[in-house]
């Protein structure tokens, strides 16, 4: 089954460029110039991804993000002409997956998005093994899922990367190349604050009565801590 892209853009132009490179890659592509537009389009079909912009009337990208994460965990690709850092960590601390400025190479964005539909679907391999658990937490891969007792936890493809690592191998100390390698399965970390951010928002995910917790070991990394 095709997958389906949702591009939000007020540029009709930018729409138009990575539709035309999408549907030659076999992709179905659905449009919306702003933010409201693109919350309606979500709702009422099965979006597999998003690319959108920051700037927009009606709604802009930053609002949209957090409307599609209150329903949704679909990955989601900010392509955006704002460069500075600030404003590309407040994307991925809202639930953004990456983040590309523009102008742009419309090669790079669609690469960018079939690493995100990978990593999306890295837990549906049946070759790794399905449950894996940490005090409290289980985790399904094969089904995509974390849950402490009957409650869902709700993450992003990249932050269900990252606590798969964890869980994985408990009490190991994993560098911030690691993490990056592993949650976004590219060998290059483009900032420390990338990691740092997703680090942050995986934390607070994490339910305060979790006797499980990500700990920072100064100097090296992360580790999934869990008390006893």
């Amino acid at each position: 089954m095709n997958k389906t892209i949702l591009i939000v853009d007020d540029e009709k132009e930018i729409r138009e460029l990575l539709r035309l490179y999408l549907e030659k890659d076999g992709y179905f592509v659905i449009q919306a110039e702003n933010g409201l537009e693109a919350l309606k389009q979500a709702a009422s079909a099965r979006i597999d991804l998003a690319v959108i912009d920051i700037m927009m009337p009606e709604l802009d990208g930053y609002q949209l993000i957090k409307g599609l994460r209150e329903r949704s965990n679909l990955p989601i690709i900010i392509v955006s002409a704002k460069t500075e850092n600030h404003e590309k960590i407040l994307g991925l601390d809202l639930g953004a997956d990456d983040y590309v400025t523009k102008p742009f190479d419309p090669l790079e964005v669609i690469a960018r998005i079939k690493a995100q539909l990978r990593r999306y679907g890295a837990g549906t391999f049946t070759s790794e093994k399905e449950l894996l658990t940490a005090g409290e937490l289980c985790m399904n891969v094969s089904a995509c899922t974390l849950t402490l007792g009957s409650e869902i936890i709700p993450l992003t493809a990249t932050e269900f990367n990252m606590m798969k690592l964890f869980m994985q191998s408990l009490g190991r100390v994993f560098t911030k190349q690691q993490i990056y390698e592993a949650a976004w399965q590219e060998s290059a970390i483009v900032d420390d604050n990338t990691v740092m951010v997703a680090i942050s928002k995986l934390r607070g995910k994490l339910p305060e009565n979790c006797a499980v917790s990500i700990g920072t070991v100064r100097g090296l990394g992360y580790r999934l801590e869990v008390r006893t």
